[in-house]
């Protein structure tokens, strides 16, 4: 039985776990999450009663949040590439980076955009300040932590690619990657380059209007 995600294309985490099944030419049928197919909206709040993205189903098994499908995805399905290194020290580095891009981008990332749907008077202004400087300060650290790297956990590409790609995606689009931390710009280029991730992107690419600050005339 081929494995099913219910995921939008549009969604950053959605994005993190096809990407992983792109990199590993993972067969999986896709059952994209929309107003117009109430039947599978359905489905996935049976699944996960709390109708968060993505939700990964193998058989009688269902897996729920991104990182943990992934290391499913690699234990149980994996393709010619692994996505968490072998080796022990490789892979907490993998896996710090991947809590680093979740936590400390996407995060405040989604702070800004999900601020731009409350009503005008409930909108959080001391927050969305707050996640600026955060995406300021992680920035600047991944700056210097990326130098010499070619990819997020080092030389192979992995779960923290993954993550890092939606995340700089998107998080670039709300609070600008400034030109002088050129190994950071340099990076979320070479995330964009690569087919998995450009894929996910074009397959994204008619739902930008639904943006709410407005996707940028880019990328």
């Amino acid at each position: 039985m081929p494995l099913t995600l219910y995921a939008h294309p549009f969604s950053s985490y959605c994005q993190k776990v096809l990407i992983a099944l792109y990199e590993t030419a993972t067969p999986f049928t896709y059952r994209l999450l929309g107003s117009d197919d109430p039947d599978t909206a359905a489905e996935w709040a049976g699944l996960w009663p709390l109708k968060k993205m993505p939700v990964l189903v193998d058989g009688e098994r269902t897996v729920l949040e991104s990182s943990s499908i992934i290391e499913y995805l690699d234990q149980r399905h994996a393709g010619p590439q692994k996505l968490i290194p072998a080796d022990a020290d490789a892979a907490i580095e993998v896996r710090t980076m991947d809590r680093i891009f979740d936590n400390y981008v996407m995060t405040p990332m989604q702070k800004i955009v999900l601020d731009h749907l409350r009503p005008e008077a409930d909108r959080d202004a001391y927050g969305v300040r707050q996640a600026h400087d955060m995406l300021d300060s992680v920035y600047g650290w991944l700056d210097g932590k990326l130098a010499g790297r070619a990819w997020a956990g080092g030389d192979t590409f992995s779960l923290a690619d993954c993550a890092a790609a939606p995340a700089l995606f998107y998080a670039d689009w709300v609070h600008e990657i400034a030109p002088r931390l050129e190994v950071l710009k340099a990076y979320r280029a070479r995330l964009l380059a690569r087919p998995s991730v450009a894929r996910c992107v074009d397959e994204a690419r008619p739902y930008r209007k639904n943006f709410p600050p407005g996707a940028p005339d880019r990328d």
